[in-house]
């Protein structure tokens, strides 16, 4: 009897420890015995995500939902994540899943090295995921779409339009044949060089001209160049030659840097004009001959002498000249 009880303790205990290990497990295992913290997050639809459900860092598990709770419009998702997580203040979250029917969980990414890790009951910014149900909607109104088109382009009215195109073709096709045939008869002459396009193609006189002409502009080219290198060493010379002028130097920069010509040009017009005023005074023996009436009446009556002297000369001989010449001087 003793063994039966002690027996039947045994099983209780056993089966209240698998209990116990099994609420645990549904609970989210022996992590709720760990020390962490809990952040929130604000999603317009979680997806049939349930309490429990993991949360995951690059796909390491670091928690697990601990509760899910409509506020404000939106389904607020409290996460209990491990102490050692790297959850930053900008980290963000979202709905995840692993597969079309597989469970779902809450992804969390690293957020910024620079930003402060997350603390006890902050909200994190969250990713909406775009729901499947909208997904499949959208996919069975294209197939839809497709089947509609399908169903356009067959029977009669595929016919309906193809009809007229056929027609067409029947009514021309004299001409399209011999269209075919022009354009045949076309291309068969430029394939022996014949015309001017056949000449283009087959023979490299162009490419030849072309290539003149690309030798004659690069020396043109080459010429222009020697005479802007002509030109900048003329404007290189002109520059000096005006330092130069500017340094004083040469005949032109010593006319218009030295002073010393202006002075004697100013000293020599000084003197003219005091000679001109002596002059205009009557100073002087032009100045006299000038303003003096007088001296003017002198100088006409010893040339009137002079000339009654030279008849007298003319009618007498070399003694008598000798002797009247005398006469007159003395």
């Amino acid at each position: 009897m003793k063994d039966s009880v002690e027996s039947r303790l045994g099983i209780f205990f056993a089966l209240a420890i698998i209990f116990i290990l099994i609420i645990l497990e549904s609970l989210g295992g022996f992590s709720i015995f760990k020390r962490g913290f809990h952040v929130h997050a604000m999603f317009k639809n979680v997806h049939e995500l349930k309490s429990g459900d993991p949360v995951k860092m690059a796909g390491v598990p670091i928690g697990s939902v601990q509760k899910i709770q409509l506020t404000n419009g939106m389904a607020e998702v409290t996460v209990d994540l491990d102490r050692s997580s790297e959850v930053r203040t900008d980290s963000r979250a979202r709905v995840g899943f692993t597969g079309l029917m597989a469970q779902n969980y809450v992804s969390i990414d690293f957020g910024t090295p620079d930003a402060p890790p997350a603390t006890d009951g902050i909200i994190l910014q969250t990713v909406d995921q775009p729901d499947l149900e909208d997904l499949m909607t959208k996919l069975d109104n294209v197939a839809s779409g497709v089947e509609n088109l399908t169903r356009s382009f067959s029977g009669e009215k595929i016919d309906n339009l193809l009809g007229p195109f056929t027609d067409f073709l029947k009514d021309t096709k004299t001409n399209l044949e011999t269209t075919i045939a022009n354009i045949k008869t076309i291309s068969d002459r430029i394939k022996e060089g014949q015309g001017t396009v056949g000449k283009l193609i087959n023979e490299d006189t162009l490419y030849v001209n072309a290539q003149n002409s690309i030798s004659n502009l690069q020396n043109t080219a080459g010429d222009i160049d020697n005479a802007a290198s002509k030109a900048r060493e003329l404007l290189t010379n002109a520059n000096d030659v005006v330092l130069d002028v500017r340094a004083g130097k040469g005949t032109i920069g010593k006319l218009l840097t030295d002073d010393t010509l202006f002075r004697e040009a100013t000293g020599s017009l000084t003197n003219l004009h005091q000679i001109l005023i002596k002059i205009n005074d009557g100073q002087g023996t032009v100045g006299q001959l000038i303003n003096d009436p007088s001296a003017l009446k002198n100088i006409k009556l010893s040339l009137q002498k002079l000339d009654k002297a030279t008849e007298s000369l003319e009618d007498t001989g070399p003694l008598s000249v000798l002797g009247t010449l005398a006469s007159f001087l003395f």
